[in-house]
């Protein structure tokens, strides 16, 4: 039996089990190694009708859409109607931030690598129409400048807004339009959506909440975040298999099953090069490239991307050297613990790769110095205070608000003890994230020791 055949067998045996043990009402996952795919799917779309989960179930798959719009971004390249270093406002000569010389030296390249500086978490609801995403950029006028353009990393789902706005302007076109346009019609795409009135069309699988680990995932009142950030990866659903033929496109220099060229050879090695080194946060890449996460794992190197809407979460692994690549659509629960058991199986044994575990707090590991972190910490969807107690312990309040608060289904404030993990990244005793503990990275200094910026993959400012 081949080692393909082998993770075919051991996913239909123990993917339900899987799900049940970690509560995710459903999933499909897809695997693409040695030239051929294999997929399979368990439990139910929605657990209010009962509707069970196929492979040809669609799923949203969140922020991985950022390397969808990144690849339409580099199509502009190759045809040279786009230049990743010039400024934004070459494009859009509207473009405001609050900080007016930051809004004129952002390049278009530190969109695609979340280096542009704002603050991101941006999800304005503009409508349905095809102005949505034009609308959205015009409202980012009064958000604040987190740091200099270019000079660290903080996860920007309004800077990929930005670049959606940038293509559709290149193409006289809307998002929508280009998705489907420039790279389902060229891939030969049959089971993917650009949003609800698309996936209207398929078994479409419904994000389902849990607003702690007792109560069980319940469907969540909406399906998807607000068409406005499409570009970010707010509406766009599909099947693995469809998701990995996107990946053999980048797996096979830019060439679609059919031959056809969708983008050129040094475009898809130009989204696989390291454009920013990331603090050590454990759940994502050590650094990003052109859209891709970029892993480095024992046996790599290894590119993906992850995803969250509300209720849904996707994961995606690439590891180019071996052509090996898998996709997990999952519709709530505690996912994160599906990844990790399907992940190291299906890359240890195809690939040699070694998924590293996840971070959890360490009560050995002592925090290097307790007066660097206390503080508050503030963003439009999060507030965070980090307080010292009388016998020296860290805590670490969170209460999420705004969108974040909306998708958790929750937005009380969440205490726990923050203990050591490695150097200025600490963990909290208590899962923050579905079935995972949530990392932070204390990052910079301001002068008198303490951190700038408390980052969880988004560099939140300290305040006060």
């Amino acid at each position: 039996m081949s080692k393909l055949a082998e993770i075919d067998a051991w996913l239909q045996e123990n993917l339900p089990v899987l799900l049940a043990e970690h509560q995710v009402p459903g999933a499909a996952v897809a695997v693409f190694a040695g030239g051929e795919v294999i997929d399979h799917a368990a439990g139910v779309l929605n657990t209010d009708t009962g509707v069970e989960s196929t492979v040809d179930s669609v799923f949203q798959i969140g922020s991985i859409t950022k390397v969808w719009t990144t690849t339409l971004a580099m199509q502009l390249v190759d045809e040279g109607r786009l230049d990743l270093d010039r400024p934004v406002r070459a494009y859009l000569p509207e473009f405001a931030l609050a900080d007016e010389d930051a809004a004129a030296r952002i390049t278009v390249r530190q969109l695609t690598s979340h280096t542009s500086g704002f603050e991101g978490d941006i999800f304005t609801d503009t409508g349905q129409g095809d102005d949505c995403v034009a609308k959205l950029v015009a409202t980012l006028s009064e958000v604040p400048q987190l740091f200099a353009p270019g000079e660290m990393f903080s996860y920007n789902n309004a800077g990929y807004c930005v670049l959606g706005r940038v293509i559709e302007v290149l193409r006289g076109k809307s998002y929508d339009e280009c998705v489907r346009d420039h790279l389902f019609a060229p891939l030969g795409l049959t089971h993917a959506a650009a949003g609800p009135y698309d996936a209207i069309r398929y078994r479409a699988a419904i994000g389902h909440l849990q607003p702690s680990p007792e109560d069980a995932p319940r469907p969540a009142p909406v399906w998807a975040l607000a068409r406005s950030n499409a570009p970010a990866g707010s509406t766009l659903a599909m099947r693995p298999r469809d998701l990995l033929t996107f990946v053999r496109m980048h797996l096979n220099g830019g060439r679609a099953d059919d031959g056809t060229q969708v983008l050129a050879p040094e475009s898809v090695r130009a989204m696989r090069e390291r454009q920013v080194e990331l603090p050590d946060l454990g759940l994502i890449g050590g650094a990003w490239g052109l859209g891709w996460m970029l892993f480095d794992w024992a046996g790599g190197p290894v590119i993906g991307h992850d995803g969250g809407t509300i209720g849904q979460s996707s994961f995606l692994r690439v590891v180019p050297g071996h052509d090996v690549a898998v996709a997990l659509l999952t519709n709530g629960g505690q996912p994160l613990r599906v990844y990790l058991e399907i992940f190291r199986k299906v890359l240890g044994d195809l690939a040699g790769v070694e998924v590293p575990a996840l971070p959890e707090p360490n009560a050995a590991e002592a925090p290097a110095d307790a007066a660097r972190y206390v503080g508050e910490y503030s963003s439009r969807v999060a507030d965070t205070v980090v307080s010292q107690d009388e016998d020296g312990r860290l805590w670490i309040e969170h209460t999420a608000k705004g969108v974040m608060a909306e998708a958790s289904g929750s937005g009380a404030t969440d205490k726990a003890e923050l203990l050591g993990w490695r150097g200025d990244t600490l963990v909290a005793t208590h899962p923050q994230l579905p079935g995972a503990y949530m990392s932070h990275a204390f990052v910079g200094d301001d002068g008198d020791g303490r951190a700038l910026y408390l980052h969880t993959g988004r560099a939140d400012r300290r305040v006060g």
